[in-house]
């Protein structure tokens, strides 16, 4: 069993590598790098040089292009000492044309230029775009930046190797004035014991220097005990979520704020919805921001914050699970029936629900049912992330339910008869066991075999969401957020969401297995001596 769950785990990252690949590959490569700016509202505002330059740093963004804009070449040579701050100003002033250049800026544009050619880089040098009275244009000033297409073996390894962030107390720049680094644990966390109130016990362990302030802690949502020392990065989202990672946008709650009386580290009380928790190292924000000035005692203050409704992947699971487990209940029972009665009313009724769920389009069905749902029994047709209205999933649960109803009926009697025609129940039958006996402890066990396979898949795809379920009644699931993402060409969110679902595929395919492995005695794993 080992050898073999470690043969299949690592065909299996394999396999998710090479999906990962595949979509990198049609991502970056065959598709028009230009559609991105397709729903970019700032794309239209761009002018003339502003225009090009704004699409290189947006390609850059995406992830097509390494791209170096002329000044943040100056100003990184300022910063590490080997301009001063004359020479800076004098070199960062490009000429409207090469000939309009001072000396100061032209040797130092070649030097920028010679810099990048030999890394690889296509330099280019926009001259200004001037009116017929010698006004230079909106957006028209002159630009010199460098750029180079990323290989696609480049993206990959940096994908992976980025995948999972280990935090440690090295992450903030040595520059920025932190205080000590270091870890540091304490029973009394700050959160649940603000200065000069009564001791609760809470452990935490509380970083300096690290991304996260809380690298563990303690609180009273599942699975109550969280910790930061390694996180997931699916990727950064760039138009659904932008500027949040993938994973974060699938996991973080939804819906209105959840106000509740707080005590913030310089002793400030104010009904808000942070959670302290979730705080980041956000450098110079308190400078830049009062407010923050007012919250925080250090530059940890980017918080997420409480919201009453559960995240995309905790709203599609809970619907996902219960309608899995409503199917299994109702289809294996009736395909079970159909063939101990076949070709009786109950298999003629159960052959022609499955005719209908297999002829008649599924988005068809979704609406029927919602339109008598709402319209006979009065039930919530559209989703609402806060309202507690448990009502409002019984739509959702029932048309996600129905296929699979019919699948495991269709299956489930096409088992059973095989089974019935088989050699040993025809032992059974002579040796005077009668039908139900032979069906209960015989037919159902072997039929259930292949079954069992699919139990697995189907709990862990319940995370995924269903596409158009969950758009039919407006679901805040995990469902619809490929697509999205696919409609606003949102690249990183697109390889995240893919990632996430073939790990998702190679484990249910794994439990499959071993789920088979256990109520099959026949199949085993192991490598018998011959």
């Amino acid at each position: 069993m080992g050898k073999y769950l470690v043969k299949r785990i690592l065909h299996g990252l394999f396999s998710v590598i090479c999906v990962v690949v595949i979509v990198m590959v049609l991502v970056y490569s065959l598709l028009d790098r230009s559609v991105i700016f397709a729903g970019d509202p700032n794309y239209s505002k761009q002018q003339n040089n502003a225009r090009t330059t704004y699409e290189y740093s947006r390609y850059e963004a995406f992830g097509y292009v390494d791209y170096v804009n002329y000044s943040e070449y100056i100003m990184g040579l300022y910063n590490s000492g080997e301009i001063d701050d004359d020479t800076r100003k004098n070199a960062a002033l490009i000429g409207r044309t090469p000939d309009k250049d001072s000396e100061i800026s032209a040797e130092y544009i070649q030097k920028f230029t010679d810099s990048y050619q030999k890394q690889g880089y296509t330099v280019m040098r926009l001259d200004a775009s001037v009116k017929t009275n010698g006004q230079i244009k909106d957006g028209g000033q002159p630009a010199v930046f460098a750029y180079r297409d990323r290989p696609l073996i480049t993206r990959v390894v940096e994908y992976f190797t980025h995948m999972i962030f280990i935090d440690n107390v090295h992450y903030v720049p040595d520059e920025t004035d932190i205080g000590k680094r270091g870890l540091t644990f304490t029973l009394y966390d700050p959160v649940y014991n603000p200065t000069g109130t009564e001791k609760k016990l809470a452990p935490a362990i509380i970083g300096n220097g690290t991304m996260h302030k809380y690298l563990l802690y303690f609180d009273s949502h599942f699975p109550f005990i969280h910790q930061n020392f390694a996180t997931i990065q699916l990727g950064e989202s760039y138009t659904v979520n932008r500027g949040i990672d993938v994973f974060t946008t699938m996991t973080e709650s939804q819906g209105s704020y959840v106000l509740r009386t707080m005590t913030f580290p310089t002793g400030k009380v104010e009904e808000r919805a942070d959670d302290l928790h979730t705080a980041t190292y956000a450098a110079g924000s308190r400078e830049i921001n009062l407010v923050y000035a007012e919250h925080f005692t250090d530059d940890y203050t980017n918080v997420r914050t409480h919201k009453v409704g559960m995240s995309r992947l905790g709203f599609s699971f809970v619907i996902g699970i219960i309608s899995t487990v409503l199917a299994y209940i109702l289809g294996l029972p009736i395909g079970l029936l159909m063939a101990r009665f076949k070709d009786g009313i109950l298999d003629k009724i159960g052959s022609v629900y499955i005719m209908f769920i297999i002829a008649v389009p599924s988005l068809a069905y979704i609406f029927l049912f919602k339109q008598i749902g709402g319209s006979v029994f009065h039930l919530p047709t559209l989703f609402n992330v806060d309202s507690k209205d448990k009502l409002m999933y019984i739509l959702p649960i029932i048309s996600l339910a129905l296929p699979s109803v019919a699948n495991l009926m269709k299956w489930m009697r096409r088992y059973m008869i095989d089974q019935m025609n088989s050699d040993y129940v025809k032992f059974a039958r002579s040796g005077g066991l009668s039908e139900t006996e032979i069906f209960t402890k015989h037919i159902w066990k072997n039929a259930a075999i292949p079954i069992v396979h699919g139990i697995p898949g189907s709990v862990i795809f319940a995370m995924t969401g269903a596409i158009i379920t969950e758009r039919v009644y407006s679901v805040p699931g995990a469902g619809g957020l490929l697509t999205v993402a696919i409609n606003k060409y949102d690249n990183g969110v697109i390889v995240g969401v893919t990632l996430f679902y073939a790990i998702l595929s190679v484990i249910s395919i794994i439990l499959g297995d071993v789920f088979m492995s256990m109520v099959d005695p026949r199949i085993s794993f192991s490598e018998k001596a011959r």
